[in-house]
């Protein structure tokens, strides 16, 4: 992999809850990732944002609410991202909500390379459309694995189905887990570093997890925003766990991060589920974040010069 990195804007909560995720590409850009990013030694390519769709009431397809707009919002995504794995370039994908992951892996699958996703969120995403209150950011995995009641309009998007296979997926830090969900994760023995131990020793979880990532050709890291505390670092669009408290500290995820970005095989970033709106402090927020992902990705940049 060369310092080259390819920058997608993915503006769209087709597949959430409530709207304002479809804002946070501009906002990262407005708040100067783009030139922090050059800055850390990345030779950017900045691809723009694609279509832009904002959340609205699919009251006709109350099960999978928004399906034509995620799934093609999923689809270009794909095409980016396979032309810039084609290239040798890293990716880094701004969201967006969750379903935008189903183009990720796509696109990643496009010339058969094996693929692992290690994915960073407060929810498993392993729900199908039956049992996900109508929004397919919560069904991300189920149809990349392609678990019965997946829908084909999304299972089907990349070269081969499924997408992935149990092994090929590590959950990092759920901790809102469905019962439904956790019988698939017992049934399939999909790997779970849960959050109290990445809590006791981020450094520690994110070796082990990094360890389990070195196999595969291509290794994808996905992160839910949620992760994070709502009350130290209110910008996720889920704020269902604000009264708890329950989360990572953004010092405790860019710990996190600068161990799996710097995994040989590490080739895509995606950043999902940033609601600008929610911020109290848009420009101190996304100060913060940038910096925090420019720290994470300052060494590969650095030794690919």
């Amino acid at each position: 992999m060369s310092n080259r990195l390819t920058v997608i804007g993915a503006p769209t909560s087709a597949g959430a809850y409530a709207p304002g995720q479809e804002k946070a590409p501009e906002a990262f850009r407005r708040h100067g990732l783009i030139p922090a990013l050059e800055r850390a030694g990345w030779r950017v390519r900045d691809m723009g944002d694609l279509a832009c769709f904002r959340w609205r009431p699919d009251p006709g397809n109350r099960n999978s609410m928004n399906l034509g707009a995620v799934r093609e919002a999923a689809r270009a995504v794909s095409g980016h991202v396979g032309r810039a794995m084609a290239e040798g370039e890293a990716t880094l994908v701004l969201g967006g909500d969750c379903t935008i992951e189903l183009g990720v892996v796509a696109g990643a699958l496009i010339d058969g390379a094996s693929v692992g996703l290690i994915y960073i969120d407060g929810d498993a995403d392993l729900n199908v459309p039956e049992t996900a209150e109508g929004a397919l950011d919560w069904t991300g995995i189920a149809h990349m694995l392609d678990l019965p009641g997946a829908l084909p309009d999304l299972s089907g998007l990349a070269s081969r189905r499924p997408m992935l296979h149990p092994s090929d997926v590590l959950l990092f830090g759920a901790h809102e887990v469905t019962t439904p969900e956790a019988r698939t994760i017992a049934v399939n023995d999909i790997q779970h570093i849960v959050l109290p131990e990445i809590k006791s020793d981020p450094a520690a979880a994110a070796d082990k997890a990094k360890t389990w990532g070195l196999r595969f050709d291509r290794l994808l890291v996905h992160v839910d925003i949620d992760v994070l505390a709502f009350t130290s670092f209110p910008i996720a669009e889920n704020v269902r766990y604000g009264a708890r408290g329950t989360g990572l500290e953004l010092e405790e995820l860019g710990k996190v991060l600068d161990i799996l970005l710097a995994a040989p095989n590490w080739r895509a970033l995606t950043l999902a589920e940033v609601n600008p709106d929610h911020a109290p402090d848009e420009a101190a927020a996304f100060g913060s974040l940038i910096a925090m992902l420019a720290q994470a990705l300052l060494p590969i940049a650095a030794a690919d010069a």
